[in-house]
């Protein structure tokens, strides 16, 4: 039987994510460093090419889908934003907890709590998970046999922690910008319980992290463990 492929790709560093600030629907453009990293991931030639790309509307996807894939026009997919943080945009969890009680009531009591002006974990594993759906029922129904989607760290931890085989959490899922996995998806078995295989990280023939990238991956491991990753497992655990 046929199977379907999709690339999963986050996309590179901001300048919030060197400062550990929460940025999801803040529009910000690649970092240089981001620039850079994404050239050299690009020149070991480990990017798969696909039928289809799709990206999330934000700059950041759209400028890594270009560095990736030069000259290609994806179809933009608005389900794919990363969750929005409301009045904690651009403001790291050190000045949150020094700023707001209402962050440090969130943080201690693990409640699904929304951050002030933005989105609630729910809305966005749903939101995000609709996207998902449809595009695999578009894959399946035009024959679209590979695809590669560039969008964020939030959007693919919960596409993985729904979808995903193995069966992992949320928090579980995390990636470093630039980098990402690609799923396996099986037209029965996909009909029948909507879980695809995980079988592969990318880039193939990843650089190891340098120091900076350390920094990077550390702070989105708080970043995603504070604003969203303990929210969606408790949502999955409910329904």
């Amino acid at each position: 039987m046929q199977s379907y492929t999709i690339h999963l790709i986050r996309h590179g560093v901001t300048e919030g994510n060197l400062l550990g600030q929460y940025i999801g629907s803040t529009d910000l453009p690649l970092a240089r460093e981001g620039i850079d990293r994404l050239r050299k991931l690009a020149e070991r030639g480990g990017y798969p090419t696909a039928q289809a790309y799709y990206c999330s509307p934000l700059l950041r996807c759209r400028e890594t889908l270009s560095l990736l894939y030069p000259g290609v026009e994806p179809t933009v997919i608005d389900g794919f934003r990363e969750c929005d943080f409301g009045q904690w945009e651009g403001k790291t969890a050190k000045q949150l907890a020094e700023e707001d009680p209402h962050f440090l009531e969130w943080m201690e009591s693990g409640s699904q709590a929304t951050p002030p002006g933005g989105e609630t974990g729910a809305v966005f594993m749903h939101r995000v998970c609709e996207a998902f759906e449809r595009l695999v029922e578009d894959m399946l129904r035009s024959r679209t046999t590979s695809a590669v989607i560039v969008t964020h760290g939030g959007v693919i931890m919960t596409i993985l922690s729904a979808y995903g085989l193995p069966k992992a959490g949320f928090y579980d899922w995390i990636t470093e910008n630039g980098c990402g996995y690609s799923l396996r998806i099986t037209p029965g078995l996909w009909m029948r319980s909507m879980v695809a295989e995980v079988f592969a990280k990318l880039p193939a023939g990843e650089i190891p992290e340098a120091d900076d990238g350390k920094l990077v991956i550390n702070l989105a491991r708080e970043a995603a463990d504070r604003a969203y990753g303990k929210k969606q497992e408790e949502q999955k655990e409910e329904e």
